[in-house]
């Protein structure tokens, strides 16, 4: 199969993918009316030669550029560089790399538009289920987003930012990323397990999205398309490492559009606190965690994730019994991190994991009730 190309607009945002089409950056400036850009990347593609190709097509504008974006974002970090925007006054932002730089962009997106510190404006959560975003209208500045990982934050309007042990989560309309441009030759210089580890982010987006109680038909549709191109990626031993980064990337992208409309539950909520505690990579955290929080709702969503574990089982020639099955026997084929202590986690971790995760939002959209820490403990002991 050759790599399609794709061109869409949807809810604002016009969508590219396909090789070299991050070529488009400066027409997708100018269409934007955009000549102040500010650049936002880490370091690995900073010495990129993607890079420094993309960087001449820029010529003429003005451009302040920053490679030190954090692992999981950083208010410290945000607010001081939305102190520096201030001053450069851009009228975009570019951000290229993964989700913690489409999450910094976002946050900085608000800070620029609605001023005072990055708490003030954070989406709060009242156990067992209440919600409450705050409102926030102001015009933000345009995001163009070149996504180098499978995370699909580059299409959802929500962002995590991290402090001290706490990730602070936000949500606003406005910051779902104007212009994409999903480019697969972009992660060719990052390792492919790298990849792999942002892909079971992506299926998780995709099988909380289809048993959060916020889930439709919609996003059930996107989802099973989604799960199939990272079922071929991570399974299908024909296709070369081209054919697999592209349907990595491809399926993080659609797994973006289910996150923005059906929201993660409970294993997103218990990842978000071992990043924010640990500093550890949001990829692996997922692998970690995916197939036992399945377990945890399996006995009430196995039902909706029927059509997945179909849709695994064929693209990959198994028969397991169930989607969690399935995850574990893939992390082990692919030689993936199974236990937290891969990540240097002990037994003594897992008591504050449990009791800050019973703070987190996603535990409001979760098909199966989380009344006691000790729930959470246990899925911990289990990854152990």
């Amino acid at each position: 199969m050759s790599i399609p190309q794709i061109d869409y607009h949807l809810f604002g945002t016009h969508v590219k993918f396909g090789p070299g089409c991050a070529r488009d950056l400066r027409s997708e400036l100018d269409a934007l009316g955009s000549r102040r850009v500010l650049v936002l990347m880490q370091q690995r593609m900073a010495h990129s030669d993607s890079w420094a190709a993309l960087r001449q097509t820029l010529d003429g504008l003005q451009m302040q550029m920053h490679s030190s974006v954090p692992n999981h974002s950083s208010v410290v970090w945000v607010e001081q560089l939305a102190s520096e925007m201030a001053q450069f006054q851009p009228d975009s932002i570019v951000a290229l790399g993964g989700g913690s730089v489409s999450d910094s962009a976002k946050a900085l997106a608000m800070l620029h538009a609605e001023g005072g510190p990055l708490a003030d404006h954070v989406t709060r959560f009242t156990p067992p289920a209440r919600v409450h975003v705050p409102l926030r209208t102001k015009p933000k500045l345009p995001i163009i987003s070149l996504p180098t990982t499978a995370s699909g934050a580059e299409l959802t309007p929500s962002f995590g930012v991290r402090q001290d042990e706490h990730k602070l989560l936000f949500w606003n309309r406005q910051l779902a990323s104007r212009t994409v441009l999903l480019d697969p030759d972009l992660s060719g210089d990052m390792p492919l397990t790298l990849l792999r580890y942002t892909a079971m982010n992506g299926l998780a987006h995709c099988f909380e999205g289809m048993y959060s109680r916020s889930r439709s038909l919609i996003s059930d549709g996107i989802a099973l398309q989604s799960i199939e191109l990272f079922a071929q990626a991570l399974t299908d031993n024909t296709l070369d490492e081209k054919e697999q980064r592209w349907r990595l990337l491809l399926g993080g992208h659609l797994s973006g559009i289910v996150l923005s409309m059906a929201k993660t539950c409970l294993h997103h909520a218990i990842c978000h606190v071992i990043g924010a505690r640990h500093n550890a990579g949001h990829g692996q955290i997922n692998t970690i965690i995916l197939p036992h929080a399945l377990r945890f709702n399996d006995s009430v969503a196995g039902t909706s994730l029927a059509p997945a574990l179909v849709m695994l089982n064929r693209v990959s020639g198994t028969s397991h019994a169930s989607v969690s099955d399935w995850i574990s026997a893939v992390i082990e084929q692919l030689g993936l991190s199974a236990s937290l202590a891969d990540i240097g986690l002990t037994n003594n971790d897992f008591l504050p994991i449990a009791q800050q995760t019973m703070t987190e939002r996603g535990l409001a959209v979760n098909p199966r009730p989380v009344s006691h820490a000790d729930e959470i403990l246990s899925i911990l002991r289990q990854a152990a």
